[in-house]
């Protein structure tokens, strides 16, 4: 059985904000943040922002249900020109990695100077490591973005976890 890691709004906060700070204190100085849709979009933007630098987005396809995962397919890439150019990929978490090792073979493909990735978690099974993460989580986190598709996947017809700031 699944057991689910419930995020609201305020922790998602707190943890885009540490994230950012983290790639920020690291000295690395990027030209632009590429998030992985979906997940990747909230925090790669607070990152974004709190680097001054721009910020895009790939698509990604990779999940079709809870656990139920198919090989990632790139929807729709960035319209940034990154040749050349220092960039920091950023989405919520890390599962085995195959995702992320997907953008990051299309993207290095551009031409960037230098390519590295930011999530907030990385489970321990992962066959790729981000240049940086805050945790390593073996349970399904959910995002508060995504908490009715959840139960709608788990079949609780709406019935939404009770969640505390």
């Amino acid at each position: 059985m699944t057991e689910f890691r419930y995020i609201n709004w305020p922790e998602y906060g707190n943890l885009a904000e540490a994230l950012a700070e983290k790639v920020r204190s690291g000295g690395k100085k990027f030209d632009l943040v590429i998030g992985v849709a979906r997940g990747g979009m909230p925090v790669a933007m607070v990152v974004s922002d709190h680097l001054g630098v721009k910020v895009d987005f790939v698509n990604v396809k990779s999940y079709s249900g809870i656990t139920e995962r198919s090989a990632p397919r790139i929807l729709s890439t960035v319209t940034e020109d990154i040749k050349g150019k220092k960039v920091l990929v950023v989405d919520d978490l890390i599962d085995h990695g195959d995702t992320m090792q997907t953008v990051k073979h299309h993207l290095n493909e551009q031409g960037p100077e230098l390519l590295e990735a930011a999530v907030l978690f990385k489970k321990p099974w992962s066959r790729t490591e981000p240049d940086y993460f805050l945790e390593v989580v073996d349970r399904w986190v959910v995002f508060p973005f995504e908490l009715f598709e959840v139960n709608r996947l788990r079949g609780a017809k709406g019935k939404v976890p009770e969640i505390k700031p």
